[in-house]
Formats: C-alpha cells, sequence, structure tokens
C-alpha cells in the first residue's frame, strides 16, 4: 500500500469573495485563515501552502462585539526611546486602512514564518465594495523573475454589477500553466467554474 503525500502540483486554487458587513471580526478572521492554510481541503498538509485566495469588501463595516471596539489596544514601537505608539480598532476603521484591523486579526491566526508570510500574500482586504487584485506567479526557486520570467494576471470586483473580471495574463515563464480553473464562490453560496486560457473572462 502506497502512502498519499500532497504535492505543490495537486493543488487547485480557488477564489472566495467575502462581504465583511455585519460580520463579527473574530469568526470572520478564523475562517479567512483557514481557507489561506487550506485546512478546508481533504489533501491539506501542514508543510505546504495549500489555500485559497480570499477578497475581503466592506471591512470597513465588520463587527467588534462588546466594547471591543474602544476597549482594545493595538500597540507598536518606533525604535526610538519612548516610541511606543498605540491606537483602538475605532480610530482603525475611522482612518484611511480600515482593513488593516481583519489584516492583524488574520496574520495573528497564521504561522509567523517564510510559509505564513506567503499565504497573507493571497488575502486582500478592500474597505468598500469594489477591490482589484493582481495574481503573481513565477517559477519559485530561482532568480529568473529578474529578467521578466514572470506573469501577471488582474482580477477585478466590481459590486455593482456582482461581476468578477480576470483580465489577460501578461508574461511568460517555463512551466507555467497555460490552462487552469478558476473556482469563483461568493458568500451566497454562488459558485462558477471559469476556464482560464489567458485571455480576459468576465
Amino acid at each position: 500500500m502506497n502512502t498519499y503525500a500532497t504535492k505543490p502540483s495537486d493543488i487547485e486554487r480557488k477564489w472566495y469573495v467575502v462581504d465583511a458587513s455585519g460580520v463579527v471580526l473574530g469568526r470572520l478572521s478564523a475562517e479567512i485563515a483557514k481557507i489561506l492554510r487550506g485546512k478546508h481541503k481533504p489533501n491539506f498538509v501542514p508543510n505546504l501552502d495549500c489555500g485559497d485566495y480570499v477578497i475581503v469588501i466592506n471591512a470597513e463595516k465588520v463587527k467588534l462585539t462588546g466594547k471591543k471596539l474602544t476597549d482594545k489596544v493595538y500597540y507598536r514601537h518606533t525604535g526610538w526611546i519612548g516610541g511606543i505608539k498605540e491606537t483602538t480598532p475605532a480610530k482603525i476603521l475611522a482612518g484611511k486602512f480600515p482593513g488593516r484591523v481583519i489584516e492583524k486579526a488574520v496574520e495573528r491566526m497564521i504561522s509567523r514564518n517564510p510559509l505564513g508570510r506567503q499565504q497573507m500574500t493571497k488575502l486582500r482586504v478592500y474597505a468598500g465594495a469594489d477591490g482589484s487584485f493582481v495574481l503573481y506567479e513565477d517559477e519559485f526557486d530561482n532568480y529568473n523573475y529578474e529578467q521578466g520570467a514572470y506573469t501577471e494576471i488582474p482580477v477585478v470586483w466590481n459590486d455593482a454589477s456582482r461581476q468578477l473580471i480576470i483580465g489577460a495574463r501578461k508574461g511568460a515563464y517555463k512551466g507555467m500553466l497555460n490552462n487552469r480553473k478558476f473556482t469563483i464562490v461568493l458568500q451566497d453560496g454562488t459558485r462558477k467554474v471559469v476556464d482560464y486560457k489567458g485571455k480576459r473572462s468576465d
């Protein structure tokens, strides 16, 4: 009997669009972290990035229970003597980058190592309902990207029309996937499989 071991080529990526409006921060972050790590998949292994991509919209409308909005405190240090700074979720949500509340919550549920940092790159958080993202890929095991051996696929979400646009692929590298399938899953359960061959798909 042979033992099955998941390989990078066995991992199929999906895209999740999550609406944070009225959703409790802790529960939302736990679900996002699970998807980023790939723990919802039967072929999950802890030493590989098995996770999917997550796009969070309406981050400014996330919900915090109890008095966490004003009583919870985030600390950071500038590196200078007496340089400790503090802020609250209320100030962040009212500021220029409200999505950082969700990013920090998810980040603390992900391993703090190179694999965890790689998994966090699949998360994009947007304050409002619209968003955009660029899927970057290269050979991952050399420096050929410095000579232009990489690809970029732009992805744009239009909330008014409820449309996800996967743009035309730019660039190329040896061994890249010419054809792939994107499984788009919305929060309401709507699911669509897109056969992508490098050209724009609406």
